[in-house]
Parts: C-alpha cells; structure tokens; sequence
C-alpha cells in the first residue's frame, strides 16, 4: 500500500482557486489579501491539513518558532521536566521539540554539542539542555541549562538546592535515631551528585557522627547500578539501619533488595530518596523522599529561554529552586 501524499502549498491553492502567492501570503500573515479571501484559504489550509516545513519557515523568517528539548535519554528526571516544559509554553506562540539521540550520558561526553548542531539554525530557535555534559561552549542560539554536570557556569541555568536537600534527608534520620546510615550516591561526574553527598556528610559531623567510608557506595542513579551496591550495604554483618540514595530510581532498588534477602522496609532498615519523581508515591510501602520541583525547573528554564530569546531583560540567568522533604512510610525511628 502506497503511503499518503503529504499536501503541498501548490494542492492548497489548487483548492481554494487563489495562487500560490495569495496562500504564502495568508500563511504568513501578510498584506495584501481580502479578509474574505484569508479566512478561505485558511478554513482550506485547516480542511488538508497543510503544515509549512520547519525548513522551509526558517528560511523565510529567519524563526521557526521551535523550542528544542535536548536530553541524553528519556528517563524520570526529564519526562517530568518536560510536563514543566509544557506548561511553560503555552500561550507562547513556540512549539516544542523532545529530541533524543538515545545515547547515555555517562558514555557520550559533549552530546549536547552534537545534537545542537543537528538542530540549530534551521530546525529550533532556542534549546533546553538537560544534565549537559559541557556548558562552557560557545552555542549559536540561546541556550539554558537544567542541573548541568559541572553546575552553574556562564550559560544561564536552572537546577535545585541540591545540598540542602541532602542535609535534610540525612537530619531526618538522624531525628529518628538513626546513626549507621548508608549512603548510595549518583554519578561521580554530576555536580548534583557531589552536592548529596557533601550534604549528607555535613550533616552527619553536625550531629557528632563519624563518616563511615564503609557505608558509602557510588549507585550511578540507575536501576540497574544500584542493585550490587544496595546489596552489600544491605549484607554487611553490621549494616546500616538506614540508607539515604541520592535519587528515587537507587531508592527504589534498595527496597526491592531489602525485600528479597528478607528484609523489612521500614521495619528492618528505613530507605529515603531524592527527585519525588511520580513512581516514588506508588512503590510499597510509598518513598520517604527529598522534593526536588522538577516541574517548576521545566517551567523556569522555559520562561527564560523565551525571555533570551525575544531579547526580554532577565534578573538572573542563574536560578537556584528549593527542595523539601516528603514524609511516607519507608522510614521509622530506631
């Protein structure tokens, strides 16, 4: 079976009677056509369902009026980001574009710089990058970053209080009487990362308590990372009463771990996480986690993005959003 025929400038105007210059015209938005004859040619433009190439808009106006997501793979963190994102735009005059080369960043260094210059230029008028790996390049359009690698730098970016977060969840044990707690942390190479764990060490020496590096473990934010890691704090012949996992995925884990060598979440070891990503409220029991707005960090880096990119003065290009704790029932006092 053959497929469809796309419809083209020329099949619209055929339609509507008019030439091809009244439908450019018309589409966009200049002078020079009857108001009688516009609201033809577009009631015709709605009926085929005629859409301009981005291409093709881009080299008439110099603007497509695209925005471009860029992530190294879809995964908790970005799909909330981007319902944040969507928010955002509404009533914009932009449209979104999610584009992911399916690569992960832990590999692909410098992806960001790859996937712009597929885009920009031709394709997106500006471009949100998500965890980027490098954010002192020089980029052709206006760019922000959200909860880049190496944080903050001259790009404008977007992330949340990171350290705050974890000294939180750490003085939440603590409170509880925990005082052998396990840390799983992210990726060595994420700001982020290195922020939850210099948080949970300071809060531990605050409350008088040695760090343990035997209680410290690298879990990489990943399911399938966490899982060993989880394992060996868990199997320890004096484990840890608790465990703090700098993000919900290694938290997640953790539970799962703990149930299959027989433990009890919370009654044998209590288990907090961080992100309050949507699957941290459905687990059993539900996750004691750190909330990190992720939806308002889309919905920030979107409103300055179209501020750069319209020219519109901004206070800051660098914008910091708090975190609070999320009370459930992974965690239970000694």
């Amino acid at each position: 079976m053959a497929p469809p025929q796309s419809v083209t400038i020329n099949d619209v105007a055929r339609e509507a009677g008019v030439s091809v210059a009244t439908v450019s015209k018309v589409l966009n938005q200049r002078y020079g056509v009857a108001v009688s004859t516009a609201a033809h040619v577009q009631e015709v433009i709605d009926r085929l369902g005629y859409e301009s190439s981005l291409v093709a808009r881009s080299l008439r106006s110099h603007r497509t009026h695209v925005i471009g997501i860029l992530v190294a793979e879809f995964e908790p963190f970005s799909t909330e980001l981007l319902k944040g994102l969507s928010k955002a735009i509404g009533g914009s005059g932009y449209e979104l574009l999610a584009y992911s080369g399916g690569g992960r960043a832990g590999g692909n260094a410098g992806w960001e710089r790859r996937y712009l210059s597929r885009l920009s230029g031709t394709l997106i008028d500006g471009a949100i990058l998500v965890t980027p790996t490098v954010v002192d390049a020089e980029y052709s359009i206006p760019v922000v970053a959200v909860d880049p690698h190496t944080g903050p730098s001259e790009l404008p970016t977007v992330d949340s209080d990171n350290l705050a977060g974890a000294i939180t969840a750490t003085e939440y044990l603590i409170g509880l009487g925990h005082e052998r707690i396990g840390f799983l942390g992210g990726r060595p190479d994420l700001e982020s990362a290195r922020l939850r764990e210099e948080g949970y060490r300071k809060a531990l020496s605050a409350a008088g308590l040695t760090v343990n590096p035997d209680l410290i473990r690298v879990a990489g934010y990943r399911e399938e990372t966490a899982d060993q890691p989880a394992r060996e704090l868990l199997t320890m012949t004096d484990r840890p009463t608790a465990i703090f996992a700098a993000n919900d995925i290694s938290a997640i884990r953790t539970v799962d771990v703990a149930r299959s060598l027989g433990l009890g979440v919370p009654d044998d070891v209590s288990v907090i996480g961080f992100d309050n990503v949507p699957e941290s409220a459905l687990t059993s029991p539900p996750l004691t986690t750190i909330s990190q707005p992720i939806q308002q960090m889309g919905y920030e880096a979107m409103k300055l993005l179209i501020d750069l990119i319209n020219r519109t003065e901004v206070q800051s290009k660098h914008r910091r959003l708090p975190t609070a704790l999320v009370e459930r029932g992974s965690c239970r006092a000694v």
